[in-house]
């Protein structure tokens, strides 16, 4: 991101409330309908694999609101550590943890309180005990520096106004070495200061 971008001059703390409310919706009723895909059919849309799902809770698939697909940038190796930003219910975490395997980690990030309960509830169900869920921003990663190999987002982190500053924090997390690997939206056209300063277009 170039230095010369400003940081949006929207109020962070509103903008938060608005994209949590958006995802509370979805972690309670998510097949009513929105204008993003959600649940299973989506997973088809964006290329998961059947064996990817096998074992992860229907709650947490059905919960999926992701943009694309960041396994298809590569899959994970054994016993790394991976953090998954903006994770939701679970998918891509639970996903991770079964590539990782029981000697690795998968660490999920969220801010929104019924997407963690979801997720947290899965893991009982799911029995993938290498796996946690963490309530915190992007801009300030719940994790100790250095701890992750691989960090990784689906359609998350376009949700952030500074962007410099998550990337950032993804640095500090990384291992020297290490690897992101995201699925987000792209945007063709440039995006004026004033629309970008608008909360309802970051939720609609």
């Amino acid at each position: 991101m170039s230095e010369m971008t400003p940081v949006p001059n929207v109020n962070i703390d509103e903008l938060r409330e608005a994209i949590k409310d958006e995802y509370r919706v979805v972690a309670r009723s998510p097949d009513q309908g929105f204008h993003f895909h959600t649940g299973r059919p989506l997973t088809r849309i964006v290329e998961y694999r059947d064996e990817w799902l096998d074992g992860v809770p229907e709650n947490v698939i059905s919960c999926f609101a992701g943009t694309g697909n960041p396994f298809l940038v590569a899959e994970l190796y054994p016993e790394e550590r991976v953090v998954d930003l903006g994770c939701g219910a679970g998918i891509d975490t639970f996903i991770a943890a079964k590539q990782v395997g029981p000697k690795g980690q998968a660490v999920g990030i969220d801010m929104t309180e019924e997407m963690l309960a979801q997720a947290r509830s899965a893991r009982e169900q799911s029995g993938l005990t290498n796996t946690d869920f963490r309530e915190g921003h992007f801009e300030e990663i719940p994790v100790e520096d250095g701890w992750a190999d691989v960090v990784i987002s689906n359609g998350a982190i376009n949700l952030s106004p500074d962007k410099k500053r998550v990337y950032g924090e993804i640095n500090r997390v990384l291992t020297p070495g290490g690897r992101l690997q995201i699925a987000d939206i792209l945007v063709q056209k440039p995006v004026s200061q004033e629309a970008k300063e608008r909360i309802d277009l970051w939720t609609g």
